[in-house]
């Protein structure tokens, strides 16, 4: 039997209590006839199972010591240039998405994480993420009838 690590074992037991705590919260959400056939209990309850079935399988791992952590290498140098892309890309993301726009603000974020994790192809970054920014935009805004603001593709859509 391999070595059992206690900080694996305590972050998969974390993920358990988080689903339970996240299944007793849903649980008190209250049902109105106001909603059809999909309540609002609906997706936090699978996100409640999903990560008490996520900490199970963790916990399993964690248990039969096939899951431990990785050593820690405090030799390897900070990556500032990832860092940096990371920083950019949140800070525009925060400060301009009011004025740009939902899916403006989101491809720069999207292609400036993908930079920061070593991506060398900005251009398929930005088509990959303004799709998927689109299609998220989309899905909120006109499918859910969530506001998420205009900006300035939004105002065609």
């Amino acid at each position: 039997m391999q070595e059992r690590s206690s900080g694996a074992i305590a972050v998969a037991i974390g993920f358990v209590l988080v689903g339970v705590v996240v299944g007793y919260e849903t649980s008190q959400i209250a049902d109105t006839p106001l909603y059809a056939k999909v309540g609002p209990k609906v997706f936090p309850s699978f996100v409640a199972g999903g990560l008490i079935l996520l900490g199970l399988a963790l916990l399993w791992d964690a248990w039969s010591g096939r899951w431990k952590a990785e050593d820690d290498d405090e030799s390897r140098p900070i990556d500032w240039s990832a860092l940096g892309w990371l920083g950019f890309g949140l800070l525009f993301n925060v400060a301009l998405i009011g004025t740009v726009g939902f899916i403006l603000a989101s491809t720069v974020l999207f292609a400036s994480v993908a930079r920061a994790f070593g991506s060398t192809k900005p251009a398929r970054d930005i088509a990959i993420a303004f799709v998927f920014a689109a299609i998220v935009y989309i899905g909120f805004a006109k499918l859910l009838g969530i506001n998420m603001g205009t900006g300035l593709i939004e105002r065609f859509l």
